[in-house]
């Protein structure tokens, strides 16, 4: 069974195509990265298949059935979470409350109504039931919200000397690798169905790359299935079961890492050979 399934993805901006045509697919519990030179159309790719952008053509299948709708939201709630390649985390909270921000797809008791969220008519329906829960919580969602900190608290774990001693820290404060982990973590703790990574070792030095390859090689071994971009090969390599090659907007090679490095076309596109 496929997680994700993408065929003829394109987009175009004032006229120039970004994306053409672009398929490609993951499998359960296997890991798939993007490669190519700047502008090849990575990052939109992956913005096109989490809802931050809109195809002009193409189709999108999550385990088999089309998304619902293409809202970053509905795409999150659907089981593909992601992280960009400019960290964003809420500066003002902690690391602990960034990190719950993810079990809020997966709360029950305290999101009543939560159906209602996309009817622009009753939207304030689940909104008045969630204020009216969070200064009067039944016993099902104290229940909850103890078993969702149950939660965090195993991610903030999967990063112990990191985010463990700074859990109560305002993100703000975090260095940038930090604020990658809180990142992952947040998007992790949403039992996310296909985790999108975009160069999640983006700013960080050799040692914290190979913390976090390992960190990856982690997920992996447990049956998390990523999709990522990442700019760093020998990264990419280790990690990935298959790997796409992208330039000028196509798909120009893809396969296992071993085949895809040795391609003439990969090494016409890094190095500007002639074939």
């Amino acid at each position: 069974m496929n997680v994700l399934e993408i065929t003829g993805l394109s987009k175009s901006f004032s006229g120039l195509r970004a994306v053409n045509g672009v398929g490609l697919r993951v499998a359960e519990h296997q890991t798939v990265s993007i490669i190519g030179p700047n502008g090849s159309g990575k990052t939109t790719t992956l913005n096109l298949v989490t809802g931050v952008l809109r195809p002009d053509a193409g189709t999108i299948l999550i385990n088999g059935h089309p998304l619902p709708a293409r809202h970053p939201e509905q795409v999150a709630a659907s089981g593909i979470l992601r992280t960009f390649q400019n960290g964003r985390v809420f500066g003002n909270l902690s690391v602990n409350e960034n990190i719950e921000i993810g079990t809020h797809l997966g709360l029950r008791a305290n999101r009543p109504f939560k159906v209602f969220a996309a009817h622009p008519l009753m939207a304030w329906l689940p909104m008045l039931a969630e204020v009216l829960l969070a200064c009067f919580p039944t016993p099902a969602a104290r229940r909850e919200l103890a078993e969702a900190q149950e939660r965090v608290n195993e991610q903030v774990n999967r990063f112990p000397e990191r985010l463990g001693p700074r859990q109560n820290h305002l993100a703000h404060t975090l260095s940038y690798a930090n604020r990658r982990r809180t990142e992952i973590a947040r998007s992790l703790v949403a039992g996310p169905e296909l985790l999108v990574l975009d160069e999640p070792t983006a700013g960080m030095n050799q040692s914290e790359t190979a913390e976090m390859l390992k960190q990856l090689l982690e997920l992996k071994a447990s049956g998390q299935a990523m999709l990522l971009v990442e700019h760093k090969l020998d990264l990419v390599m280790t990690l990935s079961d298959w790997v796409y090659v992208m330039d000028g907007g196509q798909v120009i090679a893809s396969g296992p890492p071993a085949r895809v490095r040795t391609d003439p076309a990969v090494i016409d596109a890094y190095l500007g050979r002639k074939s």
